[in-house]
């Protein structure tokens, strides 16, 4: 078994407060429950999934506003673990405990069994993904399998299972290829004909999520238990010898990795437990703090203490938090707010500057005599 070197880069972490935090009212006045949420592709709505069939839909750019929500019906109790939007918008996958695989459609805001569920009935559905065709999407369980699906054919069994959980699915923005992550049975790669392998050399591991945010690398990013992380380079000819780069461990962070979604601009959001997230930049290879687990706990020390269910952005550092229990955190590019004093000061040095200067330069247009005297001297300094 190949081994995987470790790099501690310490340094990449950025300390300074990123953003600005303000609290929205919850989407409830209990504790509702939250598992997971996606935001749709239009980045306008927010679907949300949870415990006992929990599945709302609230705003992605005014989510406090509870006016816009919409209040779904599953017609499950199970808990409902995952969620993916159509690459086109219009509907979204849902997948729970016990063969639950659901499908919402935004026309209506119908929630209905999809096709074929039969063959899945009675596994744990942990994840779900569609391709970037949008012509299949694969469900994962935590009983190490993975299903393609589509409705013509509903559920047809990938093969080639592990012994372990299957925590997350990504697929590349432009290639119809996946990845998968587990608890401890390592990296996978799903190729066009649907057909998976595993990365030999990343069972160590405890792999928590995966995302594949640039459409323009041929890489996806898992991210593991114990601050790691690591490049998964795609060999889009051949699936199977796709391979991983260094492993990257950031122990200068406090806690540890838990989950991670997608950010702006070719970013990954990854969350951190107790509190905190990080940006990771895909194109530059560089994490820096956005928000951390201090300034969180400095702000509210009780919403501090309440797991990350999901983070997404509306523009740079512009966006929200979701929590398990229903709280929504605000977040925006931090202001520097310049003392009134200091601000006076400035002023005065200006006006003092330009003043001046304004009323010579008004003496010297209205006076002939220094007009001739000026052209006098720049044609001395021409000889």
């Amino acid at each position: 078994m190949s081994l995987v070197l470790i790099i501690l880069l310490p340094t990449v972490i950025a300390e300074n407060i990123e953003v600005d935090l303000s609290l929205e009212p919850s989407i409830a006045d209990y504790d509702v429950g939250i598992i997971n949420a996606a935001m749709s592709p239009d980045e306008n709505t927010v679907l949300v999934s949870g415990q006992d069939g929990y599945i709302h839909l609230i705003s992605a750019r005014n989510p406090g506003d509870r006016s816009q929500d919409v209040e779904l019906n599953s017609a499950r109790d199970n808990d409902l673990r995952d969620i993916a939007w159509h690459p086109r918008g219009e509907t979204a996958l849902i997948a729970g405990d016990f063969g639950t695989a659901l499908r919402y459609e935004k026309v209506d805001h119908s929630v209905t069994i999809v096709n074929g569920t039969g063959a899945i009935l009675g596994r744990d559905m942990s994840a779900v993904e569609w391709r970037s065709a949008g012509d299949y999407a694969y469900f994962a369980s935590k009983d190490g399998s993975v299903w393609r699906f589509s409705e013509g054919t509903g559920f047809m069994h990938l093969g080639n299972d592990v012994n372990s959980e299957i925590t997350s699915i990504s697929c590349h923005i432009n290639y119809d290829i996946c990845v998968v992550s587990t608890l401890s049975s390592g990296l996978g790669v799903i190729g066009p004909t649907h057909n998976i392998s595993w990365i030999s050399g990343t069972k160590t591991d405890t792999w928590i999520d995966v995302d594949c945010p640039d459409a323009q690398l041929n890489e996806c990013v898992a991210f593991g238990s114990g601050l790691r992380m690591i490049a998964i380079q795609l060999n889009i000819v051949d699936h199977t010898k796709s391979t991983v780069g260094s492993m990257v461990e950031y122990q200068t962070l406090d806690g540890d990795f838990i989950a991670a979604s997608r950010g702006y601009t070719s970013s990954s959001l990854i969350y951190l437990a107790p509190s905190g997230t990080v940006r990771y930049d895909a194109q530059n290879d560089v994490a820096k703090i956005q928000i951390s687990s201090s300034q969180l706990a400095d702000w509210d020390s009780v919403v501090a203490g309440r797991q990350i269910s999901y983070v997404w952005e509306t523009s740079f550092n512009n966006g929200y938090i979701l929590t398990s229990n229903g709280n929504i955190i605000a977040f925006e590019p931090h202001k520097v707010e310049i003392d009134n004093s200091m601000l006076t000061t400035i002023i005065l040095v200006a006006v003092s500057i330009s003043v001046p200067g304004v009323i010579l330069g008004l003496i010297y247009m209205n006076s002939p005599f220094l007009q001739r005297k000026y052209n006098q001297l720049m044609r001395k300094r021409k000889k």
